[in-house]
């Protein structure tokens, strides 16, 4: 049986002010078209670097995931973020 890895992420623009969370199964794939993006949220409000990331091996556990994160206040988002990326350190590059 194959092994499937989905992605539950976070992005934020450079000045770390707003938070994207979303899911995809292609990490890479997914944060390039964030970048090419204009008109979606990430796009407006240029939440182009990745701070945050986990893989699930099932999507409806990701998306349960992203799904619970969403509805989370910002100050528990930076508590996750923090506790994997204390630095708030941008990991396109090691993604890409």
């Amino acid at each position: 049986m194959p092994e499937y890895r989905y992605y539950v992420y976070i992005t934020t623009n450079k000045n770390k002010t707003a938070l994207y969370i979303g899911v995809t199964n292609n990490i890479a794939r997914r944060l390039a078209e964030h970048f090419a993006d204009k008109t979606g949220f990430a796009g407006k409000y240029r939440c182009h670097n990745l701070v945050y990331c986990e893989i699930h091996n099932n999507i409806a556990d990701a998306i349960a995931r992203e799904k619970e994160i969403k509805k989370w206040r910002r100050e528990k988002k930076v508590v996750l973020i923090e506790a994997q990326n204390p630095e708030w350190r941008f990991m396109n590059d090691e993604i890409l």
